[in-house]
């Protein structure tokens, strides 16, 4: 991408999009494109046509999306697979249509099968059933990713996609339970050492494996990739790294202070039982991720406290 380049990152206010401006712009892109919702509905194909029509941005990250945890996507899996599938469409279609030179697919490592050997490879997806849980967003990111696949294949485009682990980091969801497990995590133990609780409950048994990644990484990965990269098959996006729900949350008490009992309710979903990406084509391309999940949770928890809002949503 030139300097001067006309570049649209849909979804500038979310954890991912946010991250990508601030990637840019620390890079010397100064020709950036966004919109608010209010300003620009994604899910509204005659405006998101009428936008591209007017703006022609030449490159476009598509980080919009729907998104929450494990008790958000289980309680509205059509709104999950309705307003992902039709953003996801209007957005890479208007970039078709309006003859953008490339876009990146920003997608989730949820894609991969529930039981797919560990750690998770690129060529694994649609190998096997999905994590019921997510199923629905799931399927809406790979049809992105797909349709992504299907113009290359036939208008000769240079669409790619990048399917990222956990993320976490500055503009996350803070909410307690249609949050993600790790923000989630850090709102409760913070609200518990406020309260001078006893203990905290978390969900389900503690021992499913996650990896997490730093949402700077992977804005650095993704401008990296929009410039070095182009192919069908998706990139990876993690730190190749795990540990259990247990230790996490064990490691979000020591940062935040909190120093009561740690239970946990069986009753609740785990989801799958581990996520752990093979990240070998990213390091093939020379890319490797900078901040290590202590210092990042830091970070993240900083974030937590000077962003009220955030805590609210």
């Amino acid at each position: 991408m030139e300097k001067t380049a006309k570049i649209y990152v849909a979804g500038h206010r979310g954890m991912v999009g946010s991250a990508i401006v601030r990637e840019l712009k620390r890079q010397g892109y100064y020709n950036i494109i966004t919109r608010t919702h209010k300003e620009l509905d994604l899910c509204r194909q005659a405006a998101v046509e009428a936008f591209f029509k007017e703006e022609k941005p030449e490159y476009v990250f598509l980080a919009a999306a729907k998104v929450g945890g494990i008790i958000a996507n289980e309680s509205a899996l059509a709104d999950f697979m309705y307003d992902n599938i039709i953003l996801e469409m209007n957005v890479i279609h208007s970039a078709w249509k309006n003859a953008c030179k490339k876009l990146e697919f920003l997608g989730s490592s949820c894609i991969y099968p529930r039981m797919a050997p560990q750690p998770m490879k690129e060529s694994y997806l649609l190998t096997c059933e999905l994590e019921k849980t997510n199923e629905a967003y799931a399927l809406a990111k790979i049809s992105g990713l797909k349709y992504c696949e299907y113009l290359n294949q036939q208008y000769g485009t240079d669409y790619i996609s990048v399917m990222p682990t956990n993320l976490y980091g500055p503009n996350d969801n803070y909410h307690p339970t249609h949050s993600h497990v790790l923000p989630a995590l850090i709102r409760r133990f913070h609200e518990a050492r406020l309260n001078g609780s006893d203990s905290v409950t978390c969900w389900g048994d503690g021992s499913p494996l996650r990896e997490f990644l730093y949402v700077d990484d992977l804005a650095n990965l993704c401008v990296f990739l929009m410039n070095s990269y182009s192919g069908n098959e998706t990139i990876n996006a993690g730190t190749g790294k795990e540990l259990t729900i247990k230790e996490l949350a064990e490691l979000i008490a020591k940062i935040v202070g909190y120093r009561g009992e740690i239970q946990w309710d069986t009753s609740k979903p785990n989801g799958t039982p581990r996520k752990l990406l093979d990240v070998s084509k990213a390091t093939t391309l020379s890319w490797k991720y900078k901040t290590e999940l202590e210092d990042g949770i830091k970070l993240a928890y900083e974030d937590f406290l000077n962003n009220p809002m955030r805590a609210e949503r």
